[in-house]
């Protein structure tokens, strides 16, 4: 086991930042990490590395107990930011360097993993150009690159697609399972619940500080199979029908989204034709079911949508 939270607490004042978080990594495993803002997060990820001590509980990386102080600790994670931290003012390849230097590499060791870090985030053509003249997806490929110099055994992404092109988010993924599939444990988090599908061995949900469900993808979606999924697309959403549809006995759940109700109801129930009834004023386009997903699972245990928080 690379890393062990074990009933953490975690206060601001009087607000209760982390309650009772729990949750362990296990090398060379993804474990993806979703919530919506404000679930507690990057506040579990602060404590992870070591940048915020905790009330109570206790958090172990590499079997070490993490009190912040910890070189060793220190020197075998990569951490990936939500900002990019990069100097736009020095080139790609003395950013690398900079950052390698941190975390202890030198000369001939320094300059070999450069050239190989470069390659490997698909900058080599570019190591003497400044990040002021690269794409956003450029950028967070070096800020990566930055991260991993001294080969991490952990590597900890907090959102590191925010904000770049599907090509350059593509390249990312890839990355993180080829990093993974070499014995580096990673923690993903992200606001794009398909890109934690697509890579994550397990996957936490939190919420309100603490883990409100966990598992492998196949595990969770488990949980609500006996549930039906109904879209229906409408000309205009009105929160007074999402209320009315609440208000049906068998219906478990409501999301409006870009002009789509979508209906959780347990399997094997059949009420189209009152769903049809209560939306059929607001002019009805589309009624269709699916199979449930990732997405799916979090809507039902938190019933918030994840991704336009942050929109």
């Amino acid at each position: 086991m690379i890393l062990n939270m074990e009933n953490v607490i975690k206060r601001f004042g009087k607000n209760l930042a982390l309650d009772y978080l729990s949750l362990n990594v296990n090398e060379g495993e993804v474990v993806g990490l979703l919530g919506p803002n404000g679930a507690g997060k990057t506040t579990g990820i602060k404590a992870i590395i070591g940048l915020l001590p905790v009330d109570e509980g206790d958090i172990s990386v590499f079997n070490i107990r993490q009190d912040g102080k910890n070189k060793e600790i220190k020197t075998k994670i990569g951490f990936v930011t939500q900002e990019i931290t990069i100097y736009e003012d020095m080139t790609a390849k003395e950013n690398l360097a900079f950052f390698g230097s941190l975390y202890g590499l030198q000369k001939d060791e320094l300059k070999d993993r450069i050239n190989e870090v470069a390659k490997i985030i698909g900058l080599e053509e570019r190591l003497n150009d400044r990040p002021g003249s690269f794409s956003g997806g450029m950028k967070r490929r070096l800020n990566i690159g930055c991260s991993i110099l001294h080969r991490p055994k952990l590597l900890i992404m907090d959102e590191p697609t925010v904000g770049i092109d599907p090509q350059s988010r593509n390249y990312i993924l890839e990355f993180v399972k080829k990093v993974s599939a070499e014995g580096t444990s990673v923690i993903y988090t992200s606001h794009y619940i398909e890109e934690v599908e697509a890579v994550a061995d397990r996957v936490y949900i939190m919420d309100q500080g603490h883990v409100i469900a966990s598992g492998t993808l196949q595990e969770l979606i488990g949980r609500i199979k006996g549930d039906s999924h109904i879209l229906v697309d409408v000309a205009i959403s009105s929160e007074t029908q999402r209320k009315e549809l609440l208000e049906i006995h068998d219906i478990k759940e409501v999301i409006i989204k870009n002009n789509q109700y979508h209906i959780i109801v347990p399997g094997g129930v059949s009420i189209i034709d009152k769903i049809v009834t209560v939306l059929a004023p607001l002019k009805i386009i589309n009624v269709n079911s699916k199979q449930p997903n990732l997405e799916d699972v979090f809507l039902t245990l938190t019933g918030k949508q994840l991704r336009d928080e942050v929109e």
